[in-house]
C-alpha cells in the first residue's frame, strides 16, 4: 500500500524519523524530509535513493509556521500530492516543577506541540480536498502517565494526545486517517545521557517505526509499543495511586550522566 506513496517525515535526521523515513522508502513510498541538521538529512536522502526510492531534503524548524509552510508546498510542487504525515518532530524537556521556568515549557510546547499541529493544519485541506490521507502524530508513554521530572515534555506531549484524539474524531468519515503513536524509551539521540531501568529498556528506533507502518495499513487509531507499556497505563487505570507506586519503586525516571 506504500508503492510510489509520498511521505513527509519531520524530526527525520535521527531517531524514530530517521528510522521510519528509511522503512516507509523500503516499503516503496517517497519521502520528504524534514529537520533542522541538513547534512544529517542529506545522509538520510542518500540511503533512501540507494533503495531506489526519491527524497526531498527540506531544512525545517517546526517551531516557525512559515518554514513548515515551506516543507509542504516544495513537496507538493515536487510530487503534486502528500499521502501521509509523519509528525515526529521532538524535544526532551525535563526539569521538576518547583524549578520550572516558563520558558522551559514554552520551548517544550513550541516543539513538541505546535511543532506537529502546523504540519498538519498545513496538510489537512490538501488532504481532505483529495479525500484521502494518513496522518501519524508521534507522543510518548509520557502523554498516557506522567514521570517527573518530565512535566515540559508531559505536559506537551498530552496536549498533542488530546489535539490527536480530537482530530480524529473529527476526519471520521473524509477519507482521512489519524494514528496516535505512544512509545516507551526510545534509543534515539534524545535520551542518549539518560540510564533507564530494566523494566523500562530502550527500544530500538526500527521497532517504532514498524509499529507505524502497522498502524497505517491497519488504520489503527493508536499505537502503543512495546506492548509492556502498557503495564504501567494499566495500573494508572485501575489505580493512579498504584501507578505512582511503580514510578518510584521502578526509578521510572531513570538516571541521568552527570
Amino acid at each position: 500500500m506504500f508503492q510510489d506513496k509520498v511521505a513527509i517525515v519531520t524530526g527525520a535526521s535521527s531517531g524514530i524519523g530517521k528510522a521510519t523515513a528509511l522503512a516507509l522508502a523500503r516499503a516503496g513510498a517517497h519521502v520528504a524530509l524534514a529537520a533542522r541538521r541538513e547534512s544529517l538529512l542529506q545522509d538520510v536522502a542518500r540511503e533512501i535513493v540507494a533503495l531506489g526510492r526519491e527524497a526531498l531534503v527540506v531544512p525545517t524548524d517546526v517551531t516557525d509556521r512559515e518554514q513548515v509552510d515551506r516543507l509542504v508546498r516544495a513537496t507538493l510542487e515536487r510530487w503534486g500530492r502528500v499521502d501521509i504525515l509523519i509528525a515526529n518532530a521532538g524535544a526532551y524537556v525535563r526539569r521538576p516543577i518547583r524549578e520550572l521556568r516558563p520558558e522551559d515549557l514554552e520551548y517544550s510546547l513550541a516543539v513538541n506541540f505546535y511543532g506537529s499541529v502546523y504540519p498538519v493544519l498545513a496538510l489537512l485541506p490538501h488532504m481532505l480536498e483529495r479525500k484521502t490521507g494518513h496522518i501519524v502524530l508521534v507522543t510518548s508513554m509520557d502523554a498516557k502517565k506522567g514521570i517527573p521530572p518530565d512535566a515540559p515534555y508531559v505536559a506537551a506531549k498530552f496536549a498533542l494526545a488530546g489535539f490527536g484524539d480530537v482530530l480524529r474524531q473529527e476526519l471520521h468519515g473524509t477519507g482521512v486517517r489519524v494514528t496516535i503513536v505512544f512509545p516507551g524509551r526510545v534509543d534515539t539521540p534524545l535520551i542518549q545521557n539518560l540510564t533507564v531501568p530494566w523494566i523500562s529498556a530502550k527500544i530500538p528506533p526500527t521497532a517504532v517505526a514498524k509499529a507505524i507502518l502497522k498502524g497505517i495499513r491497519k488504520g489503527a487509531p493508536e499505537i502503543i509499543v512495546p506492548w509492556q507499556a502498557r503495564l504501567l497505563l494499566y495500573a494508572h487505570v485501575l489505580s493512579p495511586r498504584l501507578a505512582d507506586w511503580a514510578v518510584r519503586f521502578f526509578h521510572l525516571e531513570g538516571w541521568e550522566a552527570t
